[in-house]
């Protein structure tokens, strides 16, 4: 068994990019299994993850290719959570979207991708938006 963890955030493009590289990686749909997490850094309106559209999307899109798909959430720095998650499961990939940012951007904002890029103690896919 494969499994891939996939950091979903509510941007639904850049989570459906996520779901059709995990959807077209080598191996049959009964050879992967998928978890999905969404950390939530502010949720004052308490939402549970399955309420977000990206990740419903992700979800039926997976599970209509065949795929195993569990979904998880968190509160906190998306990157570290991600990044745990992945360790707890012992996931073999990590699935992530990366978007077109200036390097001033960058640096003032910081990146989720380039933050789980050069943490990961696994492999990182970077799907395109």
């Amino acid at each position: 068994m494969y499994h891939v963890v996939i950091g979903v955030d509510d941007n639904e493009e850049r989570a459906m990019a996520c779901a059709q590289a995990v959807a077209d990686l080598p191996g049959d749909a009964d050879e992967k299994q998928v978890t999905i997490i969404h950390s939530f850094t502010d949720n004052p309106s308490g939402a549970s993850a399955s309420q977000l559209a990206s990740v419903r999307d992700v979800t039926d899109f997976l599970e209509g290719e065949g795929l195993a798909v569990e979904v998880t959430e968190s509160s906190g720095d998306p990157a570290d959570q991600l990044l745990d998650v992945a360790r707890t499961e012992d996931a073999n990939l990590i699935v992530v979207a990366g978007r077109k940012r200036s390097p001033t951007g960058k640096a003032l904002f910081g990146s989720v991708t380039q933050s789980v890029i050069l943490n990961a103690e696994r492999p990182v896919l970077v799907a395109g938006e």
